[in-house]
């Protein structure tokens, strides 16, 4: 799926970023990520009886070594759902020595590679050469003289379908070359440890893995009829480029589709149902995205009101939006425009998984899931052999979040426990400049420290200092990092300017792997490199004589 869910995913998940005191982990529990203070979670001891038990069926799943399914199961592994999320699980469950079957009712790659973060990018391509080679002012500061700029709508659209098949493609060979069963099919659990594929197919499995991904999100009065009222789906096909085209939410789906909208020629109007425009955004890089993303360019917005009624142009008529005030439900006035892209989240693909026949209830569509992905019964109870990654259990909607959260819940059935720290997955929009983040953004770490008693402090740095960046005249940008002054530990980097997704990492994975700020200032950056942007951001930062130094190799105490 696009990154562009993620703010709608954590309205939807209800995600706390408080944390109880700091305790030490059990030993044997391996993070991946911060220690505990940065997840939130209550004690996650593992008692010595139930570590035993992990071992003892990882033991049994392994014997095999993948050459036949354990303990009289036809598989050691199924997974319900050939997404990025299913993938990365199948094949890490192939190294580990599990036989593993992946069931897919609909076409290999999910979301993300056929409807979501893969066509959007080869869009996104298109629509930043494009903005580049449209600025003329930045094209003869370079020395460059460049006549006006077209382009091929039905290549633009066949660039993104090709891209496409050719992942699609990509991920079908690398799971048949690694022995993985593809199974074609919708998936149903129709008992503990069995799995209804297609007509009359059932199977057996140790471990079943619940991997179905969402579907576009439309809310009640919008109709839809995927030509001049769409979602994402529809308009990553680009079967046209309107004239005027309002986006109904400011998300990061929303704000990649009008970087390509713009681009090629359309005028946006942004709706949105909350105050402020890019609400998930840090404040600051929020407003920073405005001034460099939205102002400029042909857009307007509203905001604070929601589209009540959205009705599909027919007749000769014009789409028409009729807006209503957020708060007080009373009209505001009518929109007539030529499209409208329906950006408003994502909502949770669990319908028709037989649940009901293992006393699962799901909460607003989401499947209830512990901390390590285990599927919780209607009573509040662990339902053994059975876990749900990715966008059906709304933790983090993004689509390598559900891979990690696949590869761990592989480390755990192979006897490894495993903790995902959902603080240090990445995130990234990947508009022209992009913005990426990672960790609390500064209100919500400030919320943290007032409730925890600890202080933060903030430092930030600019594009416009970096030698690489001016070279490229690409100085509009920043990168701040939140952090706490007594220890060092990171609590949350946001960037935006040139290959911002690409920058985000190495802050990720400090926070990953628990580096503190006073170590990692004394890694050695390429010069001339953007990457020095986020080098002068940790030199920028200050810590306490009392939190001095852990040395780079020295895990940081939990």
């Amino acid at each position: 799926m696009s990154l562009s869910a993620a703010s709608a995913a954590a309205v939807a998940s209800g995600a706390a970023c408080s944390r109880p005191n700091a305790t030490r982990p059990a030993a044997g529990l391996r993070f991946c990520g911060l220690r505990r203070e940065a997840l939130g979670l209550r004690s996650v001891r593992s008692s010595p009886q139930a570590v035993a038990a992990r071992r003892s069926v990882a033991a049994a799943a392994t014997a095999g070594n993948g050459a036949a399914g354990s303990g009289g199961f036809d598989y050691d592994l199924v997974i319900i759902g050939a997404g990025v999320g299913g993938h990365g699980a199948a094949l890490h469950a192939v190294e580990k020595g599990l036989k593993t079957a992946i069931i897919e009712g609909d076409v290999v790659g999910g979301t993300c590679v056929n409807r979501g973060c893969v066509p959007s990018k080869a869009l996104l391509a298109v629509s930043g050469r494009m903005r580049e080679l449209q600025d003329e002012h930045h094209m003869k500061s370079l020395g460059l003289q460049v006549s006006s700029a077209g382009y091929d709508r039905q290549a633009v659209a066949d660039h993104a379908n090709n891209l496409a098949s050719r992942i699609r493609s990509n991920l079908t060979n690398s799971m048949k070359a690694l022995g993985v069963d593809i199974l074609t099919g919708i998936g149903t659990i129709v008992g503990k440890q069995k799995v209804r594929y297609g007509p009359d197919n059932e199977i057996t499995a140790r471990n079943i893995i619940i991997a179905t991904g969402s579907v576009p999100f439309v809310p009640k009065g919008i109709e839809i009829d995927g030509k001049t009222v769409f979602t994402s789906d529809h308009a990553l096909k680009l079967e046209s480029v309107p004239d005027w085209i309002a986006i109904v939410g400011s998300g990061y789906i929303g704000l990649e589709f009008s970087d390509v909208y713009t681009a090629l020629g359309s005028e946006v109007t942004f709706v949105e149902a909350l105050d402020q425009l890019m609400p998930g955004f840090d404040p600051e890089i929020g407003k920073l995205a405005q001034r460099i993303l939205i102002n400029p360019r042909k857009i307007d917005y509203h905001t604070g009101v929601f589209a009540s009624k959205i009705t599909p142009a027919k007749d000769g008529k014009p789409v028409l939006i009729e807006l209503i005030d957020a708060k007080t439900k009373e009209h505001k006035e009518t929109l007539e425009v030529d499209a409208a892209l329906i950006a408003t989240g994502r909502a949770p693909f669990t319908n028709g998984l037989g649940l009901e026949n293992i006393n699962v209830v799901t909460q607003r569509g989401f499947i209830p899931v512990d901390e390590r992905m285990q599927v919780m019964d209607a009573d509040g109870n662990v339902v053994p052999n059975l876990y749900c990654i990715g966008d059906a259990n709304g933790k983090l909607m993004l689509a390598h979040a559900a891979s990690a959260q696949g590869i761990s819940v592989v480390e755990q059935i192979s006897g490894r426990d495993n903790i995902l720290n959902h603080l240090s997955i990445p995130a990234a929009c990947f508009t022209q400049p992009e913005i990426s983040m990672v960790g609390l953004t500064e209100p919500q770490a400030r919320d943290k420290a007032d409730k925890e008693g600890f202080e933060i402090s903030v430092v930030k740095t600019s594009f416009k200092a970096n030698t690489k960046a001016l070279a490229e005249n690409e100085g509009d940008g920043l990168a701040k990092m939140i952090y706490r002054p007594d220890t060092g530990e990171i609590l949350g980097v946001h960037i935006l300017g040139l290959h911002a997704a690409d920058l985000i990492h190495e802050a990720s994975n400090a926070i990953a792997l628990g580096t503190r700020v006073q170590d990692i200032k004394f890694a050695v950056h390429a010069h001339p490199t953007l990457s020095e942007v986020l080098d002068e951001l940790f030199k920028a930062a200050k810590v306490n004589a009392a939190g001095v130094s852990h040395s780079v190799t020295e895990p940081v105490a939990a």
